[in-house]
């Protein structure tokens, strides 16, 4: 296993794709919460089931500023 961190790729797909499972974790939680079903998590390698509670606030998830696929 290569003990460099992803965001030290060459790759840039592989070193962006952080944000883009960022991205996705919040949008998942956001469709839990307005279906009403529960969010499944895994914690080290524990299945967790999230009863998502009414929206406290908006998440905010930063973009990053340079283009997609152009190196920062």
């Amino acid at each position: 296993m290569n003990p460099r961190p992803i965001s030290d790729a060459r790759d840039t797909d592989l070193r962006l794709s952080e944000i883009a499972m960022a991205r996705a974790a919040v949008r998942a939680r956001d469709i839990a919460q307005q279906t009403g079903t529960d969010l499944v998590v895994s914690e080290n390698g524990v299945i967790k089931r999230i009863r998502l509670r009414a929206a406290i606030g908006p998440y905010v998830l930063q973009e990053p500023t340079t283009e997609y696929g152009k190196a920062p």
